[in-house]
């Protein structure tokens, strides 16, 4: 087979994790994928390629750089770079290598470099002690525009009927995902905490993984002090864990690029295909909450456009924020839980810079093709299950036709929706509940969608302690409810 010489590949790869006590002495988030980037040329044994950079593009954080390629550029001589910045998004960092992917191979770029860092753990661990952290921030550059649309997290009305952040949102949608399965509370209990422990034996062997001690299914699902429930049926150990100072980088050139610098075909690995969707914003509109069009239509695919089947990949990475999108994840595209689904150890365990947890996941992702050569697959999820960004990987180079890529949101948006009435008050059954704790390990509030008796999705809300008892304890999904005009809910 003729290789096209436009193919795009990663021909370098590096992950940075640091864990420093005094935060007086930490580095900042672009200094960490400062470090990254001359990592990934070392990796691709050609550390010229960073002075021949037409294209940085960076996972946006929550740091204020104003244009951090820029910025970057001038730490590593890249002089001649233009910048791209992601919104922020967990699907960003597979995105921004979509776009690189067509941009070299249509020869509108030929070197390029995706970054991401944060140092969240810093931060969090100078505001426990009152230390003022150095600024390394360039108040002279302009801002850099965004290369994608803000992520949306909800309406002004789901916000103010709980649903706030992702510690609600995914506990609530594991509950539609246990109804539809028919699961008891304990096999749910015992089916999630084995798909856990899963992830958690991988993190154990990752020496960039926040959280290394290996815990049985038991121990993870289990509340204790210190494993406390944060929205049921999620203990602290099946939360995202993005309290870590870590960066990546990924080098990526086009085939005969990467001749010309010189690098092992050995570190080459391709992108195949690249797609992307997303599912409706708001929660009150998806079909279905425990279902993922978007997944489904966009990870089938790029497994199309690569020209594989399921069972022809040998290593992959589902995004694993909370359980609930692994099995959404796995369920659309039909694969099986008897088989890794990670090689990170997932933001649980191995925790993971904000936005850029699949930065981190496509160099490990890389570098375990390398060490086993064959196929890999991607999934980087944004949003409450919202924005979704799939790559195909492989040690063997792809057709004449190069890197193909796919924007399936025709698809998806031509599929019904559901409607919210967020002026319903009235009878509702439960669709999906969680009960929120607090930190003394009491359930302070519940937030539940429920159904009018004309099929719109509504919300509400609960304080009372028999109700919440009732979400933790027995199957409310079904129930009949009343929404009261406060968006309180009654039984």
């Amino acid at each position: 087979m003729n290789l096209n010489p436009r193919t795009p590949v990663i021909i370098g790869v590096a992950q940075v994790t640091d864990r420093i006590s005094d935060p007086s002495c930490a580095r900042t988030p672009l200094e960490l994928m400062e470090d990254a980037a001359h990592s990934a040329a070392v990796d691709a044994q050609a550390t010229q390629a960073l002075s021949s950079l037409d294209t940085i593009a960076v996972v946006n954080g929550m740091w204020r750089y104003s244009d951090p390629g820029k910025q970057l550029a001038q730490k590593i001589g890249s002089s001649g770079a233009s910048s791209l910045l992601s919104g922020y998004s967990g699907h960003s960092p597979q995105s921004l290598l979509n776009e690189l992917g067509q941009r070299i191979q249509s020869g509108k770029s030929e070197i390029a470099l995706l970054v991401g860092g944060e140092a969240a753990l810093t931060y969090r661990k100078a505001k426990k002690l009152g230390v003022d952290l150095r600024s390394d921030v360039d108040q002279s550059l302009d801002a850099c525009p965004l290369f994608d649309t803000p992520l949306a997290m909800g309406s002004d009305h789901e916000i103010s009927r709980g649903l706030r952040s992702p510690i609600v949102v995914y506990p609530l949608i594991e509950s539609a995902i246990r109804a539809h399965r028919g699961e008891t509370f304990e096999e749910h209990r015992q089916r999630i905490g084995n798909l856990w422990a899963g992830f958690n034996k991988v993190a154990a062997t990752n020496p960039h993984a926040a959280r290394r001690r290996l815990l049985t299914a038991e121990e993870i699902v289990t509340p204790t002090t210190e494993n406390r429930f944060i929205g049921f049926p999620y203990p602290l150990a099946m939360n995202a864990n993005n309290t870590v100072d870590q960066s990546s980088a990924i080098l990526m050139t086009s085939a005969e690029q990467a001749l010309s610098l010189g690098v092992p075909k050995e570190q080459w690995v391709f992108l195949h295909a690249g797609t992307e969707a997303n599912d409706c914003s708001s929660l009150s509109e998806r079909k279905e909450l425990h279902r993922s069009p978007a997944i489904r239509l966009a990870g089938r695919k790029a497994l199309e456009l690569a020209g594989l089947e399921i069972d022809d990949l040998t290593t992959l990475e589902l995004y694993s924020c909370f359980p609930s999108v692994v099995q959404i994840s796995s369920a659309e595209l039909e694969i099986s839980h008897d088989r890794p689904l990670t090689v990170t150890g997932g933001l649980t365990f191995t925790g993971g810079p904000l936005s850029n947890y699949s930065g981190q996941a496509i160099a490990a992702l890389v570098a375990a093709l390398r060490e086993e050569p064959g196929h890999g697959f991607l999934h980087a999820n944004g949003g409450y299950i919202t924005k979704h960004a799939f790559g195909v990987y492989s040690t063997q180079p792809p057709t004449t036709e190069g890197f193909r890529f796919s924007n399936e949101q025709p698809a998806v948006d031509a599929l019904p929706n559901c409607t919210g009435d967020p002026d319903f008050s009235g009878p509702a059954t439960i669709e999906a509940c969680t009960a929120m704790f607090d930190r003394s390990g009491q359930a302070e509030h519940g937030v539940l969608a429920m159904r009018s008796p004309a099929g719109a999705r509504v919300w509400g809300t609960t304080n009372d302690p028999g109700f919440l008892q009732a979400i933790t304890s027995r199957e409310m999904i079904g129930v009949d409810a009343e929404l009261n005009p406060d968006g309180q809910v009654t039984i």
